[in-house]
């Protein structure tokens, strides 16, 4: 099993705006070979910023890194450009392999 996590720290006062925009978003994860879960999770917020992680669960990280070549990623983040308004730097990607 591998999670890839996305952080993304999201201005105050546009939370809603970034999880409509997680909302409503097609992400194409459903016609990937190994995917097996997403969750959006919201973290702590600071005087800055309220943190985001995308969460994913992938039966493996060749899986995972098959998907981020494919042409449903880029057809999923093909807007992504466009809510940059949003962040408070780039996201930070975090990649993990199951021990137990």
């Amino acid at each position: 099993m591998f999670i890839a996590m996305n952080r993304f720290k999201i201005i105050i006062g546009k939370e809603n705006e970034f999880e409509n925009v997680w909302k409503s978003r097609e992400t194409h994860l459903d016609k990937v070979p190994g995917f097996k879960k997403f969750n959006l999770i919201k973290g702590k917020t600071t005087e800055d910023y309220t943190l985001y992680a995308s969460h994913s669960v992938w039966n493996s990280e060749q899986d995972f890194i098959n998907w981020t070549k494919s042409e449903e990623f880029r057809l999923a983040h093909k807007d992504a450009g466009n809510n940059k308004h949003l962040y408070l730097g780039h996201p930070e990607f975090e990649g993990f392999k199951k021990v137990i």
